[in-house]
């Protein structure tokens, strides 16, 4: 809507020529009584095409009225509606900034050489488009607090372990690993979730995406050609599988967790899990459940379990991993990435005595194993303590951020439904069939908040619904991001 005063165009009178340096802006190209929408669309594609990055300040209203000849009044609007689209944002003294890329052009503005990375077919290089586009509130599930990262606890263990380090372990090493790191995560495993662990069964990877891949290449050398996987469950872990051309047929996952009897029916020989808590739905598998599941895989199938989040957890006992009940048939992965920061590329796996030899090998092949130095600062970490305090810590931080999340959305999404709020650094919520949630993330991007759309990690037909990380954002900002989501629904 056009809200400039058409018997008042905001033209100084008199004036022609009239211009600025800035952006080459020249009122004359505004149509009769339309400067306010003429400058926030001119503005807006500035930022599209990328004239004005992220982090550029717009020049004052006083001086830009000035060198265009055109009234305050416009200008101020102009950067009042770029600000209610979430493109650009006051900072007090350091004035107005451009704090988000508007992924859509609008009617009359030239399109942005940028593509929008909320699609409904999301491709191998979704996470890529979606990390890399800009956003004033990025609520990306699985994202820890990377500002608690303890900087002066891993620079202490870090001089610690490079004071006492033998010249000789700069070489090339084990491809499994590091003696003490191995050492170190068995400890670890054995007092956080019950498993008890033979340092030397254990490989260091690079995070359980790297696990899952030289699972997924052993088990298809033994000739598995399926794995099947929860449904809803994780897009990038099936991206995985089907990068080694594991076919990944899904399994429904209700409140209970995973179904069991669904996956004894499909005659699957193994299946990739998280039953300490879902991605994305937050659920624990019931007692019940895992019951049956642990039967399944004593019956000849195997469970690849990724124990993801199982640290975090606010309202609920700890469960135990399904590897300390059953460890001949689960091969089990872990990480440090959202613990301390998915950068460090640190992951675990413990198969089963049959599998080591082959998945060691595949390490071998793959990089010669991971880097020295930094498994050696983990484990000096984990040894001291300082790992199982960084925890503590991190748990009180994050059950205040997802009590901030759960009542922004009682106040301004009353009628979402709330999943998985009990442990983990992010919570999902369902919304009626009547509503696109691959149209609501790309919109709600648009307005500067990014999210992951529930239906990209489903194959099966499901809820529309949001899934929200909130383990890095303040609870301010969190209930702003919850606020403006509320309002693209609405619009």
């Amino acid at each position: 809507m056009n809200r400039s005063n058409p018997s008042q165009s905001g033209r100084s009178k008199g004036l022609v020529n009239a211009g600025a340096d800035f952006l080459q802006l020249n009122p004359a190209d505004a149509p009769p009584g339309g400067l306010s929408d003429w400058l926030t669309e001119s503005l807006r594609a500035a930022i599209s095409d990328g004239r004005l990055p992220i982090g550029s300040r717009l020049p004052a209203t006083r001086l830009l009225a000035a060198e265009l000849r055109i009234s305050r009044g416009v200008v101020t609007e102009a950067y009042q509606r770029l600000t209610e689209d979430g493109h650009v944002a006051g900072r007090g003294r350091a004035g107005t900034v451009v704090v988000a890329v508007p992924f859509v052009a609008e009617p009359g503005v030239a399109a942005g050489r940028i593509t929008p990375p909320v699609v409904p077919e999301p491709g191998l290089d979704v996470f890529d488009s979606l990390r890399a586009a800009p956003a004033r509130i990025d609520l990306t599930p699985g994202v820890p607090d990377l500002a608690a990262f303890p900087r002066a606890a891993w620079l202490r263990a870090e001089r610690a372990v490079l004071s006492d380090l033998d010249s000789s372990e700069f070489g090339y090493g084990d491809p499994s690993g590091t003696p003490a790191l191995r050492r170190a995560v068995a400890n670890w495993l054995a007092r956080n979730r019950g498993i008890a662990a033979d340092p030397d069964d254990l490989i260091v990877v690079a995070g359980v995406s790297q696990a899952i891949g030289l699972a997924a290449q052993v088990l298809k050398d033994r000739g598995i050609r399926e794995i099947a996987v929860e449904d809803p469950g994780s897009l990038g872990s099936r991206q995985h599988l089907q990068n080694w051309g594991m076919r990944t047929p899904p399994i429904p996952v209700d409140d209970g967790g995973l179904r069991v009897e669904l996956l004894r029916e499909s005659g699957v020989r193994a299946v990739m899990a998280t039953p300490a808590h879902h991605f994305p739905t937050g659920v624990v598998l019931e007692g019940e459940r895992r019951r049956e599941l642990v039967q399944w895989a004593a019956d000849g199938g195997l469970i690849i379990e990724d124990d993801y989040d199982a640290e975090h957890r606010y309202d609920r006992p700890p469960v135990p991993a399904l590897r300390a009940m059953l460890a001949d048939q689960v091969i089990y992965a872990g990480s440090v990435s959202k613990l301390l920061a998915p950068s460090l590329r640190i992951g675990w796996m413990l198969p089963p005595p049959q599998y080591k030899a082959a998945l060691i090998g595949m390490k071998r092949l793959a990089d010669l194993g991971n880097a020295a130095l930094p498994q050696l600062t983990l484990a000096h970490l984990m040894e001291s303590g300082e790992l199982e305090r960084q925890l503590r810590f991190l748990r009180r931080r994050h059950r205040t951020r997802r009590d901030a999340m759960v009542d922004a959305i009682g106040n301004y999404l009353p009628s979402a439904t709330v999943h998985g709020a009990a442990a983990g650094l992010h919570l999902t919520i369902t919304f009626d069939d009547t509503l696109n949630d691959v149209d609501l993330a790309a919109r709600a991007l648009q307005k500067g908040i990014k999210t992951h759309p529930l239906s990209w990690h489903c194959q099966l037909p499901h809820a529309p619904g949001l899934v929200l990380g909130y383990a890095a954002r303040t609870p301010t900002e969190i209930t702003e991001a919850i606020s403006t989501i509320a309002e693209v629904i609405r619009s």
